[in-house]
């Protein structure tokens, strides 16, 4: 039994969240979600009441079916692929292995599931939510990007930060940060993977989501793990070799 009064999180002592719990819901709009996210994973650092949160939230998880249980699914994955530990590291794939197993296979059948074939949201949410269960430091914690239709990057040529753009605003480089308005940067076009040529984890996310039936996060696929060039010195690199860099970097 745990005893959360031993315990902090970010505001301090975490004997609040046994209450916050017990009235967790399957509504993603529910605000007792924002207040347990502000608590045990805020702005991506974890606490000592972080990881043993695991165990309650994979017992949520277990206890809805399908899409309602995104959202205990999504916060174990934050705290999971957490790098921020000011309190002491701590390797939650030793700590709470079972635990981990049992939240990737309850992260597997939710994509499998017919609840997410309209929403590519949180499908790409749970993709995310996978890959920290399997332990990806990289794409565990930052393929939201996808849902974000951008990442930004160091050309690693030049250095020169570049926005990487794919989405409803087309699919380029630029320097400019404004390019929502349409300041008229210049824009360089974004060359798209080959699905047959892709490999590694690229590969095996782009089988998943057309398998999946999202073939709209498979084209953005094909966009962040092909190539780019350098809006700054025209440079040609590879997306994913860029963001990773970035955010192994940080981490």
């Amino acid at each position: 039994m745990t005893d959360w009064s031993r315990l902090r999180h970010a505001y301090g002592p975490a004997d609040d969240v046994p209450d916050l719990f017990a009235r967790a819901e399957p509504d993603p709009r529910s605000p007792v979600w924002n207040e347990l996210w502000s608590r045990l994973c805020h702005q991506g650092t974890v606490y000592p009441a972080s990881f043993p949160a695991l165990p309650v939230l994979t017992e949520l998880a277990g206890r809805w079916p399908g899409a309602q249980r995104t959202m205990p699914l999504a916060l174990a994955a934050d705290i999971v692929s957490s790098v921020d530990q000011p309190y002491g590291e701590v390797d939650p794939h030793v700590t709470h292995a079972a635990d981990i197993a049992r939240l990737r296979t309850l992260t597997e059948e939710t994509l499998g599931g017919a609840d997410l074939d309209d929403d590519s949201s949180t499908y790409v949410h749970m993709l995310r939510a996978l890959l920290a269960f399997d332990g990806d430091e990289v794409w565990g914690a930052h393929l939201d990007g996808l849902n974000d239709e951008e990442y930004e990057v160091a050309c690693p040529h030049c250095e020169e930060e570049i926005f990487v753009a794919f989405g409803r605003y087309g699919a380029f480089t630029t320097q400019d940060g404004m390019y929502l308005r349409d300041t008229g940067a210049e824009r360089l076009p974004l060359r798209p993977a080959d699905p047959a040529d892709l490999a590694g984890v690229g590969k095996r996310l782009h089988a998943r989501a057309i398998a999946d039936g999202h073939p709209d996060v498979a084209e953005k696929l094909t966009y962040v793990f092909g190539h780019a060039d350098c809006a700054a010195c025209g440079e040609r690199f590879r997306v994913d070799e860029a963001v990773t860099a970035r955010w192994s970097d940080q981490g």
